[in-house]
């Protein structure tokens, strides 16, 4: 396969593979010649268009032409302009979103915790109140790991998790900081948890405690460094001594795949990457909720463009109404700072073949398949309702996959077509959308999805992709956990002190 004509209505192709100029290609019957070559992932007419006119892809818009062009012309970001604009107002206009899909009935072996969450890692997390002890919580966590042999299992993992807020923050950021951080310390792949306070930040660990409400003692538990008599280090590796032996003695058991949430996420992406790896992980996510489980989509920013498909599928007027709030409140935060709604894609996302918001947009809502969405949660607000859920987060890559594992997510599935190698506090696994990255850097990519464009069924590749998921569920560790990378970041929007 040369190109590929996405949707029937499209007046563009996309380039499968490198072509070159005078190449001859026949799309519906009609031979075309290429006025110019254009790159794997980019884009060439299928009709003449004049200026003015919009360019279809996907079945949708996704900008208009800033001149006139030919049929065979190669167009990208310096020829399409976005058809974004500021606010707008929305119809309720329901659509079909049952699945056709069996109950399996699938397991996966994870912890079940004392309040009934599950886990599907058994890790010892040492998290900060405020960034004045990140010192503190990493020389913790190193020395911890000296000590222990985890070789010897019950443990997976000792983590320090540095962050640079806390304090000198106000209204919201502070509350954010607080709740992301509660989140974490109440996530189920924590085996076990010692946070470490400060003393005089705004964020005392007294009231950061009380957030927590009736939490398992015996796991979590606090140090506030001001308070100890002496060496902060020696209290602290007391405490952690204690935790590890807890934690140490936790056992995988069998769990419904009913269980499991899964956040889904992109980055870096490309001209393949609604082609390949997010239809991959649509596929998978409607999956997952008929078998009774959960996933959640964020990166509303990167929403604008593909909204009213998504604000279709809810599953009432209620979370409707929540979504049109969930975009419209991130466009006025673009607005209020003077910023265009459109301003977007990446320099690496036009590289890769995508030319605006919406291109970029309607590939990256191909991840939540066609289910309905049952849930819309705030930032740092946790998942109540299984099924599809929408996330309020920006789309930085940290900071989404942060609050997809704040929600409640056990495992983040990250789409990438440029490639990346960070990791936030759950496993977050590597989806790439064309061979060559995967073959380029195996040591980033957990699973390829480019093979879908090279004659692999995407239902064997959805196959696959189920079972490797599953696997990781089981405890199989991702690149990002191979490598030690497990980093937070959190939402800051306001005044710092």
């Amino acid at each position: 396969m040369d190109f590929i004509k996405i949707n029937p209505v499209d007046n563009v192709a996309v380039a499968i593979k490198p072509l070159k100029k005078g190449d001859k290609v026949t799309v519906d019957n009609k031979e075309i010649v290429l006025k110019s070559d254009v790159p794997a992932g980019h884009k060439f007419l299928l009709k003449d268009c004049e200026q003015g006119e919009d360019i279809i892809k996907y079945g949708y818009p996704i900008g208009h032409l800033r001149e006139s062009h030919a049929c065979g012309d190669f167009i990208n970001d310096a020829h399409i302009k976005t058809n974004l604009e500021g606010l707008l107002e929305y119809t309720y206009t329901p659509v079909d979103t049952a699945l056709d899909i069996e109950n399996r009935h699938l397991t996966f072996n994870g912890y079940r915790r004392a309040n009934g969450q599950v886990g599907i890692r058994n890790e010892v997390w040492i998290i900060p109140t405020v960034g004045c002890v990140n010192g503190v919580v990493n020389q913790l966590a190193e020395k911890l790991r000296s000590e222990v042999n985890l070789a010897d299992g019950g443990v997976d993992r000792i983590v320090s998790f540095p962050h640079n807020y806390g304090c000198s923050q106000l209204s919201d950021d502070h509350e954010n900081t607080r709740r992301i951080l509660r989140d974490m310390v109440l996530h189920p792949n924590a085996g076990a948890v010692l946070v470490v306070g400060l003393g005089c930040e705004n964020n005392q660990p007294d009231k950061f405690e009380e957030l927590l409400g009736d939490y398992d003692h015996n796991r979590i538990r606090f140090m506030v460094s001001q308070k100890v008599e002496g060496d902060e280090v020696e209290e602290g590796m007391k405490i952690l001594r204690e935790l590890y032996a807890v934690a140490s003695a936790d056992k995988r058991t069998p769990v419904p795949l009913s269980e499991l949430r899964v956040g889904l996420k992109c980055g870096g992406s490309d001209g393949f990457s609604g082609i390949t790896a997010n239809p991959l992980l649509g596929v998978f996510s409607d999956f997952i909720v008929a078998q009774g489980g959960t996933t959640v989509l964020t990166e509303v920013p990167e929403m604008f463009g593909a909204e009213t498909i998504l604000m279709n599928r809810c599953a009432d007027s209620t979370l409707f109404d929540k979504t049109v709030k969930l975009v419209n409140d991130f466009k006025s935060y673009f607005l209020s700072h003077g910023e265009p709604v459109g301003e977007n894609p990446s320099p690496g996302n036009k590289a890769g073949g995508i030319s605006t918001l919406e291109e970029k947009a309607l590939g990256c809502t191909q991840k939540c398949g066609r289910s309905a969405v049952k849930g819309v949660l705030a930032y740092a607000e946790q998942i109540v309702e299984k099924g599809l859920n929408l996330l309020s987060a920006p789309g930085n890559d940290l900071v989404a996959s942060t609050a997809l594992a704040a929600s409640g997510c056990h495992i983040v599935l990250f789409t990438t077509g440029r490639g990346t190698p960070f990791g936030t506090f759950v496993p977050t696994m590597k989806v790439s959308t064309n061979s060559n990255l995967a073959a380029a850097k195996p040591n980033w990519i957990d699973f390829n999805a480019g093979v879908i464009v090279e004659g692999e069924p995407m239902e064997s590749v959805a196959e696959r992709f189920i079972q490797k998921v599953i696997s990781v569920a089981n405890g199989e560790p991702t690149w990002n956990e191979k490598k030690n990378y497990q980093e937070i970041a959190i939402f800051k929007t306001g005044v710092t002190l």
